[in-house]
């Protein structure tokens, strides 16, 4: 059996009886135990975007709200969204799009449990804060090993595979739209993300904070003058989506199974609710309370899935292109928007994924660099880390096929989000009485609720910020 063959039988087995079952599960018992906490507290979400943070000691460094919610937004909003949501409908059909809708809205709630705990357990890291899923697994769990193993999980995951997989879809897009060489392509992305992340989380923090507006806005604007236009196409595209997703002959035919799976696979790929990945920028922030960055985090998967991935699905609907079997990846969602704007559509979506998939890139790097620290303080081995995940697996993904390179993210995305998921279950209960505590404070008056650590004497000892 050949490797890729192999790594596809392997996923074939993970998600279609663990990860789905698992993901569909932890997300609706958060959304209950939450008392729906994605839908009832949109607005003080929204709020909290502006939220300046508790004023930095002198000589820290803390970055804001805002801040850690466009470095996770960075990582949400990429190739998932263009060429993630392409692939879904071209392999699960346009019913695929309605579970990464479920995806999304379901786990929202996941993503506010994991957020909220990475900020509970954060720890103090020189001129900042540090944490994510590693930490609160280790001073949460207390569970050496299962920290170690997530470590790995991710760094690999994130700060390499998925690095591959932006490459991948970067050089398709330049190929296709320029006929650019995807070799000199992957050496140009090596080249400038290795400038950027040697500069640490604040330049990729000020990076993102510009790229992520300037990329959402435009191609929210461009979605939304194409669907204005085609606006009596638009019932027809949502029967389509939500026949398929329960259509009698899915069912029939055997292909509903694969039309829930390439559509909670790819949503979570986009959102990544549960993944554990937003978890270690949202422990960065500087806030008063943890709740606050839980829910600044599900915002972010609402933002990611039900607005930029709907974008992009209702442009490949409304052209009819999904039905071409050539086309795939990247390259369909190029030529739907040239089907319908002309040649400036295969450009458009070019450099809008040049944008996502490199601020992507820079996102998931930083991702690897917190759980690399967690490893081990030895900088000779981040030096080889950021080598790796900004040079040279960026190379890589300019050179392997669009098949080997999803099938290697889908394959380590199913072990770190199964790992995590595990460990959001165990300790699910303090984020309860965290949300509670917030909620109680602001029925008060208060209108900018604090958290200490001595509310949680149990913890206490596990907790190394919160004074």
């Amino acid at each position: 059996m050949k490797f890729a063959e192999l790594i596809s039988t392997v996923n074939d087995a993970l998600w279609g009886y663990v990860l789905i079952a698992a993901l569909l599960g932890c997300g609706l018992w958060f959304t209950i135990r939450t008392r729906f906490v994605q839908f009832r507290m949109i607005g003080e979400m929204l709020r909290l975007l502006t939220d300046p943070g508790t004023p930095s000691e002198k000589g820290k460094r803390h970055i804001s709200s805002f801040q850690a919610f466009a470095v996770s937004v960075a990582t949400r909003v990429g190739t998932g969204n263009l060429a993630g949501v392409a692939t879904a409908i071209a392999i699960g059909g346009p019913g695929a799009v309605f579970w990464m809708w479920v995806t999304a809205l379901i786990g929202s709630a996941t993503a506010f449990v994991e957020s909220t705990l990475s900020q509970l357990f954060k720890r103090h890291h020189k001129d900042s804060f540090i944490g994510g899923p590693a930490y609160y697994i280790r001073h949460g769990l207390h569970s050496r090993w299962m920290s170690v193993l997530f470590a790995v999980l991710f760094t690999v995951t994130f700060g390499l595979t998925y690095n591959s997989i932006q490459s991948n879809a970067i050089c398709g897009a330049m190929q296709q739209a320029f006929g650019w060489s995807p070799q000199w392509v992957g050496v140009v992305l090596a080249g400038m993300g290795l400038i950027i992340v040697f500069g640490g989380i604040h330049r990729i923090a000020r990076v993102s904070s510009v790229l992520v507006p300037v990329m959402a806005i435009g191609y929210f604007l461009l979605a939304f003058v194409i669907i204005v236009i085609n606006i009596e196409h638009i019932p027809h595209v949502l029967h389509v989506i939500i026949s398929n997703a329960f259509g009698v002959e899915q069912i029939a035919g055997g292909g509903l199974g694969a039309t829930m799976m390439t559509g909670i696979k790819r949503g979570l790929f986009s959102n990544e609710a549960g993944e554990g990945s937003a978890p270690n920028v949202a422990a960065t922030a500087n806030v008063s309370h943890p709740v606050k960055q839980g829910l600044i985090q599900a915002l972010g998967v609402f933002t990611d899935t039900l607005l930029v991935c709907s974008c992009t699905a209702f442009i490949i609907l409304i052209s009819g292109l999904y039905q071409t079997p050539e086309l795939n990846g990247i390259a369909l969602t190029q030529s739907a928007l040239q089907a319908e704007i002309g040649s400036f559509g295969s450009v458009f979506v070019a450099v809008a994924i040049f944008l996502f998939a490199f601020s992507s890139i820079i996102g998931n790097y930083y991702y690897g660099e917190a759980n690399i620290r967690f490893l081990t303080p030895n900088k000779g081995v981040m030096v080889v880390y950021r080598i790796f995940s900004a040079g040279l697996l960026v190379i890589f993904g300019a050179l392997a096929t669009l098949e080997l390179v999803w099938s290697i993210g889908d394959l380590f995305m199913a072990l770190v989000t199964a790992c995590n998921l595990i460990a959001i279950t165990a300790l699910g209960r303090h984020v309860f009485r965290l949300l509670d505590d917030y909620r109680q404070q602001k029925r008060r008056g208060i209108k900018d609720p604090v958290f200490h650590r001595q509310q949680m004497p149990e913890l206490e000892k596990d907790l190394d910020c919160w004074e």
